[in-house]
């Protein structure tokens, strides 16, 4: 059975575009805009022009500013805000909230957690689990075909959540290895960020291939360390969103790397953005959280110097060229 009432909390791209493909699915749907004049405007207006212009929400949307509003009647709430901002988010809801799925990837800078670790702390006890894949939200808002995992959340929940929101274009795979799935969604931006960096600077699709290819195996140890899956690393959450992530042009994390590998500043892109680029907050925390588990993760510490300014993007190149020859498997 599928589920009738969704909340979406947070009206980003891809809340948005998770509240549109919600509606889609049949669901009446409540999307939760932090600011009232924002959500005033985007119900009237039948759009979110700010972050994802010229998709139309359907009338199954209500938008609103009002936590309790957004809760009411919901059997399964979406949380689609930035990884470091959750704690404080839903601080401003109810108590009671219905089983959740996360749709939002990052390490936390402070404690480096998990979105699920973050939610566990500030919600014991609450059934939750992830939405995560290679998505763009304007793709999913358009209805193009596109697949996803629904990871952890108890069984019998976990299917009404993907018969919620699946629908033929968007095919949605269940799986129990939260852990991973989350380490998945974290990692590849930071890795984003250094393949946009090879593109920018001219370094070639073979230095990118690689790369990717490396980061994989990054991702890989760290997800074992934390009690994952291999399996799950090199399925839709891991290697599926790491491709999209460092090819597609649409990244947000792709776009920052090929910007500093063309030799801009890190303030003056982020200037220009109103959008949340995950891999800068969750460089340094994944790093720091590879460290407290005995993992070796030379591109993200890559990237995390090249974020602190400790090293351009050649020296960083150059130091991972030249790291210490030793077997693939390792």
């Amino acid at each position: 059975m599928s589920m009738r009432r969704i909340a979406v909390i947070g009206a980003g791209a891809w809340g948005t575009a998770l509240a549109i493909q919600a509606a889609r699915a049949g669901a009446a749907v409540t999307l939760w805009a932090r600011d009232p004049a924002r959500a005033a405007v985007m119900q009237a207006a039948r759009e979110n022009a700010a972050h994802l212009p010229g998709h139309r929400l359907p009338e199954a949307i209500a938008v609103t500013a009002d936590p309790a509003a957004t809760l009411a009647g919901a059997e399964l709430a979406l949380l689609v805000v930035p990884a470091q901002h959750m704690a404080r988010v839903l601080e401003g809801f109810p108590a009671a909230l219905p089983p959740v799925l996360v749709a939002a990837k990052g390490v936390t800078a402070e404690g480096h957690r998990l979105p699920l670790e973050t939610l566990a702390l500030v919600r014991p006890g609450l059934p939750a689990g992830v939405l995560t894949g290679p998505n763009f939200a304007a793709e999913v808002a358009a209805g193009l075909p596109a697949a996803a995992v629904v990871a952890g959340l108890p069984p019998a929940l976990r299917e009404q959540a993907i018969a919620g929101l699946a629908t033929a274009a968007f095919r949605l795979y269940g799986q129990d290895d939260a852990v991973g799935a989350q380490v998945g969604g974290a990692a590849k931006n930071v890795i984003a960020i250094a393949a946009g960096a090879v593109m920018g600077a001219g370094l070639g699709e073979n230095a990118r291939a690689a790369l990717v290819t490396r980061g994989i195996a990054e991702i890989g140890r760290l997800a074992l360390a934390l009690g994952g899956r291999a399996e799950t690393v090199a399925g839709l959450s891991g290697l599926g969103d790491l491709l999209l992530t460092c090819t597609g042009p649409g990244s947000r994390n792709f776009s920052l790397g090929f910007a500093l590998g063309q030799g801009r500043q890190l303030a003056d892109i982020l200037a220009e953005r109103n959008s949340v680029t995950e891999g800068v907050a969750t460089a340094p925390a994944l790093l720091a959280r590879a460290h407290a588990e005995g993992v070796e993760m030379p591109i993200a510490a890559a990237v995390a110097a090249v974020l602190a300014g400790e090293a351009d993007v050649a020296g960083a190149v150059t130091q991972l060229m030249t790291r210490p020859l030793r077997h693939e498997g390792g």
